[in-house]
């Protein structure tokens, strides 16, 4: 056993002590509205999760107002928020609930329209996917 970091804490010698091998906390939160914009934004979240970007959490839970979730969001490294169009609905349950580390994505900000009764499609999908991976490589 080794101190680490000077912190006076006896852990075992590895490569990760200080820090250098954590992996950062990322959570995921889509819109969730009725519009083709929210299935964008659900849709990119979920394929986020599945490629091993971060893990979706729970918006509702937010604007709730559930302490544990709210505590979960503040103490995570990033939170990665993807709102669908401009009323910034998960933008303001982030803000309604004190949570400032996030980062943020609004679907229509990338040329996307929104359309109540229109499905999405998968190109849409993925402009958003590669803006998330753009935006979560620079919070690194």
């Amino acid at each position: 056993m080794a101190d680490c970091c000077g912190s006076n804490k006896a852990q075992a010698q590895t490569a990760s002590c200080c820090g250098s091998d954590k992996k950062k906390t990322v959570l995921l939160y889509a819109c969730s509205g009725g519009a083709n914009v929210a299935e964008i934004s659900d849709k990119a979240a979920r394929e986020l999760m599945f490629s091993g970007q971060g893990t979706m959490f729970c918006l509702a839970g937010l604007g709730a107002g559930i302490a544990g979730m709210i505590q979960t969001a503040k103490d995570a490294d990033v939170n990665l928020v993807i709102d669908g169009c401009p009323m910034d609905c998960a933008k303001k349950v982030f803000e309604k609930a004190g949570v400032t580390n996030f980062a943020y994505i609004k679907v229509t900000d990338l040329g996307i329209e929104k359309v109540k009764g229109v499905r999405c499609t998968q190109e849409q999908v993925d402009k958003v996917v590669a803006k998330a991976k753009e935006v979560l490589a620079a919070q690194k």
